[in-house]
């Protein structure tokens, strides 16, 4: 047992570190002052489709009505770059947009589910707090339940707040998860760090989308990441030539962050990618019948979107390529396109129609 809050820090570091987190923070629960930012970013209507956020509202900033009798949040960094990732891995991935026919998946995703690893590493880290204090009251989250992730993250030293709104480390990047647990035993906060974002612009100037609309405001609506991964039915048709071969989020802001240079491997082999995903050609994902995808895609948190988006957001990226694709291409882009002209979802079938309209000679 430890006899108080303060020793209990250097161990929570230490039993982090063994179960795969890079760093371990402790957040106060009073984000009133992030409250009023909350309620104009969704009366905005920001957040599109995603209504559980305009349902569950100031909740959100109010972790002890979340969980009852919360009273500190131990929030948690886990890095996600594949353990093979080259040092010139940004420049890469940039050059992957420039080949049309070559389908995109956000490099968080080419992994396991990310909400499966941290979610039993942060109950295995409970458990080891539990062994030191004695039982206590707690809940993990990962990118789950209303919880304001960036604003606790940032409040507990994890990183600042960038332009682009995600949490950004100087030794870190961004290209990490983040993961809480909330405890009903009062915890010291750490100190939150300075921002260096200065006067650099690069993830605005560099969204295909322009959803940043202004610096630290992201509409969602008009993320790709958004478009591709939560947004139901059909997309607006003047944002889908902006999709590129994009089909299961976007990293492009993250891709043209300097900070990023200093982005860390995981030391897990959960996020390495999984083969078929980087370097797959639209075409022949687009062959996938929904057994295949399920099959494909079993751990990964691709596989929440179902079939059905997964054609819906190749059909975009297909079009995009038919553009500018020679003519033996071209025509072997059609023929996969017309093969899904049948498909039983009218949301399929428009994409699929408005795909092959992109070249119509």
């Amino acid at each position: 047992m430890v006899a108080s809050s303060s020793q209990l820090l250097p161990l929570l570091r230490q039993w982090a570190r063994e179960l795969g987190f890079s760093q371990i923070g402790i957040a106060g629960v009073d984000l009133s002052s992030a409250e009023p930012g909350l309620m104009q970013w969704l009366a905005e209507g920001f957040h599109g489709d995603m209504h559980y956020m305009e349902a569950h509202g100031a909740r959100r900033a109010r972790p002890a009505e979340l969980v009852p009798g919360t009273v500190s949040v131990i929030t948690a960094r886990m890095d996600y770059l594949p353990r093979n990732t080259p040092e010139d891995w940004q420049a890469l991935e940039f050059a992957r947009l420039q080949r049309p026919g070559e389908a995109i998946v956000s490099v968080y995703a080419r992994g396991r589910d990310y909400h499966k690893v941290l979610r039993s590493r942060l109950q295995k880290l409970s458990e080891r707090i539990a062994e030191a204090l004695g039982p206590f009251g707690h809940r993990v989250f990962t990118d789950s339940a209303p919880v304001l992730e960036a604003e606790l993250a940032s409040r507990s030293g994890q990183g600042w707040r960038g332009k682009h709104t995600l949490v950004l480390s100087r030794e870190a990047g961004s290209m990490f998860f983040l993961g809480e647990i909330y405890v009903d035993v009062a915890l010291e906060p750490t100190e939150a760090v300075s921002a260096h974002c200065g006067s650099c612009t690069a993830c605005m100037d560099v969204c295909p989308t322009g959803a940043i609309v202004a610096p630290y405001r992201v509409d969602a609506r008009r993320c790709i990441s958004y478009l591709t991964i939560e947004h139901h039915g059909a997309i607006d048709p003047q944002l889908r030539p902006l999709m590129g071969n994009r089909i299961y989020g976007c990293d492009d802001c993250q891709l043209a962050c300097p900070w990023n240079k200093f982005a860390q491997v995981s030391s897990l082999p959960d996020f390495d990618a999984r083969a078929g995903l980087v370097g797959a050609q639209l075409v022949e994902l687009f062959a996938w019948d929904e057994a295949t995808f399920l099959r494909a895609t079993e751990g990964s948190p691709i596989r929440r979107i179902g079939h059905e988006r997964w054609l819906r957001n190749i059909a975009v990226a297909l079009g995009n390529a038919l553009r500018s694709a020679d003519p033996l291409q071209a025509e072997g882009l059609r023929v996969a396109l017309s093969s899904r002209l049948g498909h039983h979802s009218e949301t399929v079938r428009e994409h699929v129609q408005w795909a092959l309209a992109q070249r119509p000679d």
